[in-house]
């Protein structure tokens, strides 16, 4: 195939990525409000700057397409 690909158009579409995050990783007034949870959801912006923290993968992903953002999963 010879077609020439110049690229995805440019979108308004922002990309917010989804990663766990072990609690035991997070300052201590933090876990002591999670009841013992182990893991917890993290959204960040293509800065890497933490926008949120929820409680699990699900809520994080309807969370950020009700703010026009398309989640990204990050292992």
């Amino acid at each position: 195939m010879d077609a020439k690909f110049n690229g995805l158009p440019e979108g308004e579409t922002k990309i917010v990525y989804v990663r766990p995050v072990a609690v035991d990783d997070l300052p201590a007034e933090v876990q002591a409000q999670l009841g013992g949870m182990k893991t917890i959801y993290a959204l960040h912006d293509q800065d890497g700057d933490r926008l949120a923290l929820v409680r699990d993968r699900k809520l994080a992903f309807v969370i950020a397409r009700q703010n026009d953002l398309a989640p990204v999963n990050v292992h």
